[in-house]
């Protein structure tokens, strides 16, 4: 293996990632570039990600902080923008991360996933409702500012050994955020929404701390989760009683 390029990451992947990313659009990020901004050089841009990527060097730049207003107009929520750059970069360990855990999630989650929407979520609640007379409803309050970073990275070994997505997901999580007034915030926990690869880490975290406690504590309850809201299905008010205390 080539010393100064010990990680082995095909150039295609680097490709396919600039590709998805582009599909996706989304705004500039710290440094102001776009996506046509960064096809005025595509080829030397993308061959920069991936020598990076491929000889371990590459660290993230800050995540530009902004918000938007929330849809049922309760505040903001905050959402982490990276570079056009780095989401490309996010892209490629997406797309080795994702399938690996595709497998494992609940069929109840359908936030985020390839094949899923909101809508066949909202279809299973609305045919289940059916069934069930009361349900509970969950949301986590700030759930991807305040995901613990070590059960994260434990989470994410049990899937894969692979050093250099381990390596690039650690440096993710500890990119300083630059907020709206150009101050720079380290971060000791969460992964900022808005970035590629925080829903499948997230996914990944809620699979364990609540996918598979339900399924183990309470088998009898279904539910629908998209990200971090939560529909739960109860028999009785007792039932939902019990569940939500």
């Amino acid at each position: 293996m080539d010393k100064a390029r010990p990680f082995c990451i095909d150039k295609r992947e680097v490709w396919e990632a600039y590709k998805r990313v582009k599909a996706n659009r989304g705004a500039a990020g710290v440094d102001g570039q776009s996506i046509a901004e960064f096809e005025e050089d595509l080829s030397n841009n993308l061959y920069r990600i991936w020598s990076r990527m491929s000889s371990g060097s590459y660290f993230p730049p800050a995540v530009l902080r902004v918000e938007i207003p929330k849809d049922n107009g309760a505040g903001v929520r905050p959402l982490g923008i990276p570079t056009v750059s780095d989401r490309i970069a996010q892209m490629v360990v997406k797309r080795y991360l994702e399938p690996k855990l595709e497998e494992h999630f609940h069929d109840d989650s359908f936030g985020y996933r390839p094949g899923r929407s909101a809508h066949e979520a909202v279809y299973v609640a609305r045919s289940r409702c059916w069934k069930y007379n009361w349900v509970l409803d969950l949301d986590i309050k700030g759930f991807f500012d305040n995901i613990d970073w070590e059960l994260m990275m434990r989470a994410v070994r049990h899937h894969t050994d692979c050093k250099w997505v381990l390596l690039y997901i650690e440096r993710w999580l500890r990119a300083p955020v630059s907020m709206p007034d150009g101050t720079l915030v380290s971060r000791e926990k969460g992964t900022p929404q808005g970035s590629v690869v925080s829903p499948v880490l997230a996914n990944l975290f809620l699979h364990y701390a609540f996918d598979c406690w339900m399924s183990r504590n309470h088998p009898d309850v279904p539910f629908e989760r998209y990200a971090d809201d939560v529909i739960c299905h109860c028999r009785s008010e007792a039932q939902a009683r019990s569940l939500r205390g």
